[in-house]
């Protein structure tokens, strides 16, 4: 793990792409990086991009050329998964047409994560996405997602599935995958358990509007007790406030189902708020919420849990800095 001595030495630059609200953003930060360029198309995530950054993320990344994105060190990407299509490459390959990784990967978000890597060159990148994404289309799309990183670009590449309920109260797998213009010999870190608990980030007194109407309520305990006559696992979750909570997702918002707070016995149980929602992903209690409760809950389901990237930038750092180097190339002062 990167130290306070090396952390005083660091002053790199970084782009963040799909940046959401920013969370990868703030992991980044904190170990010494500038931002100088984001990218952001929802209009929502945008509003609270800007709130707490003081710029609006630039739009639809697929419509921007990659020649007009700043030069940087590392290059920064929570992108959407979208199946990719491999269906024809065999018909080019007998035809003698090129088949290269812009063929491989055409109309899919990976594409503009990989025209700019070939453009700019970044020393280093972190791509997140679901943990499904290793396992998607029997690993065809993981793996055609490697050979462009690895063969076609030439970069050092690692892979991991971490999970945050060391550091924050939630079950959460995510898979990061860090590349290195260079051969290196980095180590995802190894999260050490600091016990959170849900109890530890509940607000103490909460509006009324967060308990579920009566209505919503016995529609889903009828819901489940239909999936348990079928024998299905599907319902509702009542959380341990003295454990862990399941993955919030971006459906929180419509009846906060996997994720319910208890309040005693012939109580409804009511949903997290956006503070605690804010809480479980790790962001810092500065962070300002400009946006609608449902939106903030789609925000916060969507974004990354911040301890959890911030241990791995400290540790690609530190790679970067194991020469003593200062590791700026561009100088945008």
């Amino acid at each position: 793990m990167i130290t306070e001595e090396q952390l005083a030495k660091t002053n790199f630059t970084f782009i963040d792409l799909f940046a959401g609200i920013g969370g990868i953003r703030l992991a980044f930060e904190s170990v010494g990086g500038n931002c100088v360029f984001s990218s952001e198309w929802n209009k929502f995530s945008q509003q609270t991009y800007e709130a707490n950054f003081g710029e609006v993320p630039v739009g639809d990344i697929t419509k921007i050329d990659e020649n007009e994105i700043p030069d940087h060190d590392v290059l920064l990407a929570g992108f959407p998964c979208q199946p990719f299509s491999i269906a024809g490459i065999s018909s080019k390959k007998h035809l003698g047409r090129p088949h290269g990784f812009k063929d491989l990967i055409q109309g899919t978000l990976f594409f503009d994560i990989a025209r700019i890597l070939k453009a700019k060159r970044p020393k280093a990148f972190l791509l997140e996405n679901v943990k499904h994404l290793e396992r998607h289309d029997k690993r065809r799309t993981f793996d055609l997602i490697l050979k462009v990183l690895r063969e076609e670009l030439g970069y050092d590449v690692h892979y991991k599935v971490l999970d945050a309920s060391n550091l924050v109260p939630q079950h959460r797998e995510r898979i990061f995958i860090v590349g290195f213009d260079k051969a290196t010999d980095f180590e995802f870190p190894k999260l050490i358990n600091k016990r959170p608990r849900l109890a530890d980030i509940l607000e103490k007194r909460v509006h009324k509007k967060y308990i579920l109407p009566d209505g919503t309520w016995a529609s889903l305990q009828r819901h489940l007790a239909k999936h348990r006559a079928k024998g299905n696992g599907f319902g509702y979750n009542i959380a341990d406030k003295n454990g862990i909570a399941k993955t919030l997702s971006a459906r929180y918002y419509k009846d906060g189902a996997e994720v319910l707070i208890p309040r005693g016995l012939k109580k409804n149980p009511r949903k997290l708020t956006p503070r605690e929602c804010a809480r479980l992903m790790g962001f810092p209690e500065k962070f300002k919420i400009p946006v609608s409760d449902n939106q903030a809950y789609r925000q916060f389901g969507n974004a990354v849990v911040v301890p959890v990237v911030k241990s791995v930038a400290g540790e690609m750092i530190d790679c970067m800095i194991k020469e003593k180097k200062r590791i700026t190339l561009y100088d945008y002062a």
